[in-house]
């Protein structure tokens, strides 16, 4: 699996780990979503150990602008609100730290 298909992964997973708490304690529904949440929350963990990387910690960084992305993708497909231009310039500014500390772990 590629790295870039090991991040979209893990970033659906945890979002929608984390989705299903924020819909039990924030929009009331049934306590019974915290079990595929919890779920979701391990493959997301799993997920990320499929990155090539030298180091965990550079692993998570990259991941973060593809976490931040995702997250705004999120937003539009199931919570059915558009990103702004606040949001999509943030989201290009996260994604090309990603790039840059990426490009500084293939250099070596």
């Amino acid at each position: 699996m590629t790295s870039a298909l090991a991040y979209a992964l893990a970033a659906f997973a945890e979002i929608a780990g984390c989705f299903a708490a924020w819909a039990v304690l924030r929009q009331g529904a049934s306590a019974w979503w915290l079990l595929p949440g919890a779920a979701s929350l391990a493959l997301f963990a799993w997920a990320l150990t499929w990155v090539e990387a030298d180091a965990a910690g550079r692993a998570f960084a990259a991941y973060g602008g593809v976490y931040i992305a995702a997250s705004l993708g999120w937003l539009w497909a199931v919570e059915r609100q558009a990103p702004t231009g606040w949001d999509l310039a943030g989201a290009g500014l996260c994604l090309l730290g990603a790039g840059v500390v990426l490009a500084g772990a293939a250099r070596g």
